[in-house]
């Protein structure tokens, strides 16, 4: 006798929903997509104009520095406000709290316009005209990456604090000093918490430089406003950056997906301390 056929209850409630939005969505789309105002064939011919390759480009560029700096940054920070010295831990903790605490559009024009109050760079008989070292580039780059370094230390600081105790133990008790630990111990394990959120912020990072244009910084946005500032195509020029921003938080999302499968497989090799444990039981076994 075969086993019965198990059915399960139809949700009426979340298939009203679902037609719901489907109406919704497509209504949106037609209005879009049929209205007068939108000249869709201009699309396609900016879309790989020079001028917008040139922003993606330097949109790229922009999340590539300011990512490496803020987790460079990031991880000092994090060491630091995990140390014992009251004044160091709170440098950090004031710096993360300023930092997250204003606005990132309010630090870019902050940097841009810095040379009010510091006009010149003077040390002994060397004078250096500040507008000459911080431009409208290093301006956004400063803003973007020490913005930025707040949130990695954060997150870095919580990787660090995922593992285990027991493992810092373990490596001192091996002859390991603090900064071995760290960097060969540690640090290893704490990949696996800290990679996602810093890939979900290099994804953020790509968005996030578009605040840059307010500085006229000529990344992808502000080149796109340049455009439209001469052909007055305003929604199509957004559009064509939006498809840009788009490709780009997509490539980013599959590169941070790779990474993480390839983590969670390591995930299932013995812990760092616990290989360095069994290096040094061989080493003795051979001597002996």
């Amino acid at each position: 006798m075969s086993a019965p056929r198990i059915i399960p209850a139809r949700n009426w409630g979340q298939r009203v929903i679902a037609c719901l939005l489907v109406a919704v969505v497509s209504f949106l789309i037609y209005m879009v997509a049929t209205s007068p105002h939108v000249n869709w064939s201009t699309i396609p011919q900016h879309i790989f104009d020079d001028t917008i390759l040139d922003g993606i480009r330097l949109t790229i560029l922009f999340t590539v520095l300011s990512m490496i700096i803020s987790i460079v940054a990031g991880a000092i920070l994090a060491t630091m406000r995990l140390a014992s010295n009251p004044v160091i831990s709170g440098f950090s903790s004031v710096y993360i709290w300023f930092f997250r605490g204003t606005p990132l559009l309010v630090q870019i024009i902050f940097w841009f316009n810095i040379q009010l109050f510091i006009p010149s760079i003077d040390i002994g008989s060397f004078h250096l005209d500040t507008n000459d070292v911080v431009t409208a580039f290093v301006a956004a780059l400063l803003a973007l990456s020490l913005n930025e370094a707040a949130y990695m230390a954060e997150i870095i600081r919580g990787g660090l604090l995922a593992v285990d105790n027991g493992q810092n133990e373990a490596a001192t008790a091996l002859g390991y000093t603090p900064a071995q630990s760290m960097l060969r111990i540690i640090f290893p394990q704490a990949l696996r918490v800290i990679i996602p959120p810093i890939g979900n912020q290099t994804i953020s990072m790509l968005k996030t430089t578009s605040l840059v244009s307010v500085v006229a910084a000529q990344d992808l946005l502000t080149r796109a406003q340049n455009i439209y500032a001469r052909n007055f195509l305003i929604i199509e020029l957004l559009i064509v950056a939006s498809i840009w921003y788009l490709v780009m938080t997509t490539v980013a999302s599959c590169v941070q997906y790779a990474i993480e499968q390839r983590l969670g497989r390591s995930s299932t090799q013995p812990p760092g301390i616990l290989r360095a444990a069994l290096r040094l039981m061989r080493a003795e076994g051979g001597r002996a």
